[in-house]
């Protein structure tokens, strides 16, 4: 999405005909009639800010789940590891498998667990909260996929919406923001006038707003 200030007594139109809007911005300058009185408005391009398109690709470890809200316990790190490693290698409560490796870390309390058989973490698909048995007691650990996410084919783009004019120039009234809207978009859909079926509208008339345009 990409973002435009709409300011004071000015309004965004689309139609659904590229064509339209390209004929209004090459006129110009219109009369229409806004609550008995006519008004010279000035239609042109809209030039979009800079954006950036991409691609986000996830990968799901067939071979890590991530553990979180591991207990404090007053041990020391290293049996700490060994207790996890214990308690997903081939457990009661199915899934699992030996254990390759086992990363923790005692301040956010967690820790990624990787397994040497490649699709071991499938077994963990679906399960949120997993017991885990240590110092005597039982605990429940809250275990998530591991996810990798790479973005690529970065590129920042801009241009100019072609089917969309910006309108400047209407003058204030003392109608509502509502009716001024409703008139401009009844001038503006009549094919007498150079218009056509729109899309979209929006008109402000006091302060400005940010409007988003998708690609």
């Amino acid at each position: 999405k990409i973002p435009f200030r709409l300011n004071k007594n000015q309004a965004l139109l689309t139609f659904d005909d590229e064509e339209v809007a390209q004929r209004l911005i090459k006129k110009g300058k219109h009369s229409m009639s806004l609550d008995s009185k006519t008004a010279d408005v000035k239609a042109v391009p809209v030039t979009l800010e800079m954006g950036i398109k991409f691609e986000l690709h996830v990968t799901i470890s067939g071979r890590k789940i991530c553990v979180s809200e591991i207990p404090e316990l007053p041990i020391p790190e290293d049996w700490l590891r060994d207790q996890l490693e214990l308690n997903f290698y081939k457990t009661q409560q199915g899934g699992g498998g030996e254990v390759e490796d086992v990363t923790y870390d005692r301040q956010s309390r967690t820790a990624v667990i990787t397994f040497l058989t490649p699709g071991a973490s499938n077994n963990f698909v679906g399960c949120t909260k997993y017991p885990f048995f240590a110092h005597g007691r039982s605990y429940k650990l809250s275990v998530s996929p591991s996810v990798d996410l790479c973005l690529k084919n970065c590129q920042p783009y801009w241009g100019v919406s072609k089917k969309t004019i910006l309108l400047k120039g209407i003058q204030e009234m003392e109608e509502d923001e509502e009716s001024i809207q409703d008139m401009i978009e009844i001038h503006f859909q009549k094919p007498s006038n150079g218009g056509g079926e729109i899309e979209k509208i929006k008109y402000v008339s006091k302060g400005a707003t940010c409007v988003w345009f998708e690609e």
